[in-house]
């Protein structure tokens, strides 16, 4: 072991990142932690070299309308991994970004000494390579030195190109898998939870279905309903001026609050990603909408492969959780769905279908950030 403090460059571009950040950082307290990161990172002693929400971009459109700031902020940051030297880059999905970032360091002449001397590129999030472009598997193994997936299955798609690939579980999973939700439908308040994304881009397409669900369910008399937002905070101020404007104005609670919220929640309604996972683990009836710029919306109907966007429905190859995209995602099928859901023997039956996930989630060796951890440990 090297006397020397390990100091490690780490990069998170969005919420859910920020959070397994945070995790990594306390399983490895001796270490020097550098990099961009949100504030769970910094809350854990990470000075983030620029804020985490110039990197929340998602879709074609999206990204070539921020694509002056970002292509600034890749310099920037390969230019302070160049200086500051570290044993080890870890990047926490933001692959776009991350991969930019390691291609400009690798072609500089002051990255290539790094990487003689021994600098590993490590990324976290194995893309979905098994739904749509299958090629960028071998373009990941160029790019980076060590992949930490999250299921068994992901892990040959990687390694038979030659990149050490091990799997971790699933990261929200930790401390989630056993909790449970609120299954009750004789409450005289149900919660109803929306959750429009980390993403300012999504967040801008989604509150005004979410206004439009939330007063047409008050006008067909649904009026002991109590509707929440959690809110991040690269779209908080955003979404706060969005309710002013509402007539009937929901509940806003920051993230750190969302899983108490998430325990108390009779329905949610939320954009697809991460989130509807975090609901699955907590066995929460869950409705998923998604909306996005046209274009991109077509170029994804023509290179993804797969039937289901929703994590637990991929797993399970069912459609456990209903999925509205583009202009599916319309007022009238999520009241429907809502509707469907206040029959105890259809969410019975969902929430039975959500427990048969439960041991997909998490491996028995630890956590994933233990694993992580542990890993990044025996490179230096």
């Amino acid at each position: 072991m090297q006397n020397k403090k390990i100091r490690i460059f780490i990069i998170a571009g969005e919420v859910s990142g920020d959070v397994l950040g945070a995790r990594i950082m306390r399983e490895m307290p001796d270490v020097e932690f550098i990099g961009i990161g949100g504030e769970n990172m910094i809350a854990e002693g990470l000075e983030s070299l620029f804020p985490m929400g110039d990197l929340a971009v998602m879709g074609i459109v999206e990204v070539l309308g921020h694509l002056k700031t970002l292509t600034g902020r890749i310099r920037q940051t390969a230019d302070a991994i160049i200086k500051s030297r570290p044993d080890i880059v870890l990047t926490i999905d933001a692959p776009g970004f991350a991969k930019n970032v390691i291609k400009q360091v690798r072609k500089s002449e002051a990255g290539h000494n790094l990487i003689d001397k021994g600098l590993k590129f490590h990324h976290v999030v194995a893309p979905q390579v098994w739904a749509w472009r299958s090629g960028r598997a071998k373009k990941y193994a160029r790019i980076f030195d060590k992949l930490y997936a999250f299921f068994d299955f992901e892990v040959p798609y990687f390694t038979k190109y030659g990149l050490d690939t091990v799997a971790v579980g699933h990261p929200i999973a930790d401390g989630l898998i056993g909790k449970k939700g609120m299954h009750k439908t004789d409450l005289n308040e149900k919660i109803i939870t929306l959750v429009p994304g980390s993403r300012m881009s999504e967040v801008k397409r989604l509150m005004p279905l979410f206004h439009d669900v939330v007063h047409q369910l008050v006008a067909n008399g649904y009026r002991n309903y109590k509707f929440v937002i959690p809110t991040v905070e690269t779209t908080a101020d955003y979404v706060s001026n969005c309710v002013k404007k509402w007539t009937v104005k929901p509940e806003l609670v920051s993230s750190d609050k969302r899983y108490e919220l998430y325990s108390k929640t009779y329905i949610a309604i939320v954009a697809s990603g991460t989130v509807s996972a975090e609901l699955a683990m907590l066995h929460i009836p869950t409705i998923v909408v998604y909306k996005m710029n046209p274009i991109t919306l077509w170029f994804a109907h023509i290179l993804i492969h797969i039937k289901w966007v929703s994590l637990v429905n991929i797993l399970l190859n069912s459609c456990v959780y209903p999925e509205y995209l583009g202009e599916e995602a319309n007022v009238d099928n999520v009241l429907n769905e809502i509707q469907q859901l206040t029959i105890p023997s259809v969410r019975d039956k969902m929430i039975s279908r959500l427990k048969e996930a439960d041991d997909m989630w998490l491996r028995k060796e630890g956590t994933p950030a233990a694993l992580i951890a542990n890993s990044l440990r025996k490179l230096v």
